[in-house]
């Protein structure tokens, strides 16, 4: 399977691209996330996944890791397919998709166009307990004060507390001690709120 591409871009769209490698120009299917990240100058680095159906072979392109696992854990669910998948991610940044599935708000999953109210439970069910792998990646990205923060704030958003709030008041407690659990995030912040 093809896991990256490294090249010049021939052809950008807000929906695909191409990148020649090595004189082979690879047509990759993308999300408008990917779109707005991709660099300005001609070279770019892209993750993909080889979509294999019957009657076609489809590859698709991710500016991020963390954007490539998020969509091969939507593909897994019943009745969400790579075009479903990628609106999802075209609609929605990754952070608000998993924050969506871990805190199993519905509603977010089913504003995106083409997903009904089942189909956005299944998502839910099937992926809550997953969507862990994928806040391990961003971890592994560097990000893991912010994804300690953002699970804090997803915790007390279920919670029923005001998002900018929570933020605010996360945010002061991360200027003290920036290695704070996510345990210890949401205690401190249940006594400033």
């Amino acid at each position: 399977m093809i896991t990256h591409l490294r090249g010049k871009l021939v052809e950008t769209n807000p929906t695909y691209l191409v990148i020649e490698t090595s004189g082979v120009g690879y047509l990759l299917h993308i999300s408008l996330n990917t779109y707005t990240q991709l660099p300005q100058n001609e070279n770019a680095f892209l993750y993909t996944y080889l979509y294999i159906k019957e009657d076609s072979h489809t590859l698709f392109g991710f500016i991020t890791k963390i954007e490539r696992e998020i969509f091969r854990l939507l593909i897994s669910v019943s009745g969400v397919g790579p075009s479903i998948a990628r609106m999802m991610l075209s609609s929605m940044t990754t952070d608000e998709i998993q924050h969506a599935i871990a805190s199993g708000n519905v509603g977010v999953i089913q504003s995106v166009k083409g997903i009904g109210v089942k189909t956005a439970q299944r998502v839910i069910i099937d992926l809550r307990d997953k969507i862990t792998k994928t806040y391990a990646i961003d971890e592994l990205s560097g990000n893991e004060s912010n994804t300690t923060k953002n699970e804090a704030l997803s915790a007390l958003e279920v919670l029923g507390f005001n998002k900018k709030q929570s933020e605010k008041v996360l945010d002061k407690i991360l200027l003290d001690d920036i290695n704070a659990s996510v345990e210890t995030l949401i205690k401190k912040a249940l006594k400033n709120l």
